[in-house]
């Protein structure tokens, strides 16, 4: 249900629906206020585990909690009207067993009132995602460069170079285009594979760092808007500057106060006669 007692109108099955047309906008957000800004422009709102990094300054998502993502999706759910919302299932809540991850995904389902789960992992997670979709529970996989993996990945790098890199990652898009989930994320996999399996698979693929041939495409909005100043990953397309604008706005207000040009008179309260 969205904040105003009716239902919103995309929801996972309306995604999958999507595959082949009108590319799908999807974008993160981890705040009742920015849900509220970009709701009316996107498909789906992800509240992603990337909230680590971008809100808490984690050095990866791998310390996020499930208490951290339930908190901040329902915070999501508060500023959502139109668009379909799916939360990240943190790292160590679904990969011991199908049956751990069917607890700790509706606990996300009930506790944040959230359309769907997502997790990453390729054939190993068949098993779960198909345990989780045959119980009621939409699931949006994740394949490609994986965030939770990095510490043995090597890093945040692209994928796809090499051929045992290809060769999973065809069989990855194969084998969750055939688990029940309802779209995929690709992230970080060179352009022609990108397309490829988009081509492959039935579910849309939702690209960020791979293809415009996916059925729609996925960044982190502080990345997005330029709330970071120091680092522009190389898929990122920046459309503002906002941290450069806030850090001036902030200067502003500094010297204002040390002057004492602020408060004005119109910003104070006189006494009531």
């Amino acid at each position: 249900m969205s904040a105003s007692g009716t239902s919103k109108r995309l929801t996972p099955s309306r995604i999958t629906a999507m595959k082949g047309g009108t590319p799908i906008v999807c974008l993160t957000a981890y705040t009742t206020p920015m849900a509220r800004l970009l709701d009316a422009h996107c498909d789906l709102l992800l509240v992603g585990d990337s909230l680590g990094m971008v809100l808490y300054g984690m050095e990866t998502t791998t310390a996020v909690t499930l208490d951290m993502m339930v908190a901040h999706g329902k915070a999501v759910m508060r500023g959502v009207e139109k668009a379909c919302v799916v939360v990240d299932m943190p790292f160590g809540t679904y990969q011991e067993s199908k049956e751990v991850a069917f607890r700790n995904a509706v606990r996300i389902l009930q506790e944040t009132g959230c359309d769907a789960v997502k997790l990453e992992g390729g054939e190993e997670m068949v098993e779960t995602i198909a345990f989780l979709t045959a119980r009621g529970i939409p699931v949006l996989g994740h394949i490609g460069l994986m965030p939770q993996l990095v510490h043995t990945a090597g890093g945040y790098r692209s994928v796809g170079h090499k051929e045992h890199e290809t060769s999973k990652i065809r069989r990855d898009a194969h084998a969750i285009g055939g688990s029940g989930a309802f779209a995929v994320v690709v992230e970080g996999t060179v352009e022609p594979l990108a397309r490829e399996v988009t081509s492959a698979i039935h579910i849309p693929t939702i690209g960020i760092g791979a293809s415009s041939a996916c059925d729609g495409q996925i960044l982190v909005s502080d990345d997005m808007l330029g709330l970071f100043n120091d680092f522009t990953p190389r898929f990122v397309k920046r459309y503002d500057e906002l941290g450069k604008r806030a850090a001036a706005a902030a200067e502003e207000y500094a010297k204002d106060v040390r002057s004492r040009a602020f408060p004005a008179v119109e910003h104070t309260f006189k006494r009531r006669t």
